[in-house]
């Protein structure tokens, strides 16, 4: 069953930011600094699989390319790109270097702060599972679009301050769409739906591990709200799926009893 909830969710992802001018930078490409990010490269070491098969989405389809080369949209994504280095070595930029690392750093850290119990596989084991597998739907779903338009990510061609390494792996995965927005958004729906009370807290956390991506120079905007977009249709199509309404419940029913408090949480 669709959810209105999430059918408001798939309109406000689609809402567009602004445009603002700026010229493309043409520096060389820069040499890689350090190794691939393990929240990209690849999650934790698993034999699961996700809920969809193969094709119940196809995410090309849905999202259609990126803006064009030298469209508004496409200057306003650059403008964003150049302002948001401004941020270097702030509070905003220091949150999305953690929040790069979805499964061992500041990703999973908000979600389990806002419900105020620990997520991990050792105290809520059942709801990790059903994260994981969403982030391997992501996968399926979005790197269709991904091989289609094969954006090239903002930060290749420029030298200009990012929080993540610039590993080679980043010039054979393309920016659009953000898969890091697509999994935040995707675990901030599903939990709102496993603790409502929480709801839009937990939803807002998805977009601002989405923005994260902006931050850090990985995405330009319209990846993330692609992502957001995509994800939003994702969610909805996982509740015809009877083995993730299955394991909704569960987590759900796991998470409603959970008891180990959240730790090293920011004080409200």
């Amino acid at each position: 069953m669709i959810r209105t909830p999430l059918l408001a969710a798939l309109a406000l992802a689609a809402l567009a930011g602004c445009a603002t001018d700026s010229p493309l930078a043409t520096a060389p490409v820069a040499q890689a600094q350090g190794p691939a990010d393990p929240a990209e490269a690849a999650p934790p070491p698993t034999d699961l699989k996700g809920y969809l098969p193969a094709h119940a989405l196809e995410g090309d389809e849905i999202l259609g390319p990126p803006p064009a080369a030298g469209s508004v949209r496409e200057r306003a994504d650059r403008a964003a790109y150049e302002e948001t280095r401004k941020l270097a070595g702030s509070p905003r930029w220091k949150q999305a270097q953690e929040d790069n690392d979805l499964w061992f750093g500041g990703a999973m850290k908000r979600f389990s702060c806002i419900l105020g119990k620990e997520i991990s596989p050792t105290a809520t084991p059942a709801t990790s599972r059903l994260l994981q597998r969403l982030e391997l739907d992501v996968r399926t779903v979005g790197h269709p679009a991904k091989d289609r338009f094969f954006r090239t990510r903002p930060l290749i061609g420029n030298d200009a301050p990012v929080c993540i390494p610039r590993a080679d792996w980043l010039r054979t995965n393309a920016s659009y769409p953000s898969g890091h927005s697509m999994t935040g958004w995707a675990w901030g729906l599903v939990l709102a739906e496993m603790a409502p009370e929480k709801a839009s807290a937990l939803v807002s956390a998805g977009r601002e591990i989405g923005y994260s991506r902006v931050v850090c120079g990985a995405h330009f905007p319209s990846d993330v709200e692609a992502g957001r977009f995509l994800s939003s249709a994702m969610v909805a199509r996982l509740h015809a799926e009877p083995e993730f309404e299955r394991e909704l419940a569960l987590a759900k029913a796991e998470l409603a009893r959970a008891r180990t408090p959240a730790q090293s949480c920011p004080a409200a």
